[in-house]
């Protein structure tokens, strides 16, 4: 550990390209996204999964530094500040030496491009065995600098609610396998229900991805969840910022949309 973190060398020694594409988190309440997430993707349109398979020891580092780059730059020239909407940035937690100093980078980017702090989210995925005392280090420099915090695919993790003893995000991202099928599948109804109420009692907001169904949505909205992500309401846009199909949201009883 470096506090120069030299091992990020601010993004240099990358010898592939890739590019960005952004999905919006819905808010129910307003039909409006309440930010988009920023997915990798090839140049050409590939897939996530196939920029990964790119990535090892060697430019991990240089990667994670490289994506918080490409997608304010990209957010930027978008407009996306100007929606009103935040812009959700995926991090890896083992791609960071000393969160005040990786950061740099990412500051420098934000200021360049105009883009405001305040709005900007790290979220991170628990796919891979993690030392919890250092991500919670991590989320609580980036919270104590401004930035908002969130978990992804919680409950299919290895953390879980280990962590979320020790640091309580601004936003807790439900895997969406809770979410397949939550309409007929009435243990999982239970699950979001009470993992809603529990998020809800330690000021966490919650939201629910992978939702694919009018009928998983109708449901979600049912159980008091405001905010969602899926095909259904929108695919990921290839460097552009896609529109909320809203016909989704009107098939929503309005008593359900205003809980």
């Amino acid at each position: 550990m470096t506090r120069t973190c030299e091992g990020c060398r601010d993004g240099e020694g990358l010898d592939f390209p890739f590019t960005m594409a952004f999905q919006p988190i819905v808010d129910l309440r307003t039909g409006t996204p309440f930010a988009y997430e920023a997915l990798v993707r090839g140049v050409n349109g590939e897939g996530a999964g196939t920029i990964l398979q790119l990535v090892d020891e060697k430019n991990r580092y240089a990667f994670d530094q490289q994506c918080r780059v490409k997608a304010i730059e990209m957010a930027s020239a978008l407009g996306l500040s100007e929606t009103g909407a935040r812009l959700s940035i995926n991090f890896m937690p083992n791609a960071v030496y000393e969160p005040r100093a990786c950061i740099r980078l990412t500051l420098a980017t934000a200021m360049r491009t105009g883009f405001p702090t305040n709005r900007i989210i790290f979220e991170f995925t628990e796919d891979e065995e993690l030392d919890v005392a250092h991500v919670t280090n991590i989320l609580r420099a980036y919270k104590a600098m401004g930035f908002m915090t969130a978990i992804d695919d919680f409950g299919a993790g290895h953390a879980g609610l280990k962590l979320l003893a020790r640091f309580q995000p601004d936003i807790v991202k439900l895997d969406m396998d809770l979410i397949r099928d939550v309409d007929s599948d009435s243990v999982k109804q239970r699950i979001v229900r009470h993992l809603l109420r529990l998020l809800e009692d330690l000021g966490i907001q919650m939201l629910c991805e992978g939702v694919e169904t009018p009928d998983e949505l109708a449901t979600l909205t049912e159980l008091g969840v405001r905010h969602v992500q899926g095909y259904l309401l929108a695919r990921p846009g290839l460097a552009g910022l896609p529109r909320v199909n809203l016909d989704t949201l009107t098939a929503v009883p309005a008593a359900a949309a205003a809980v």
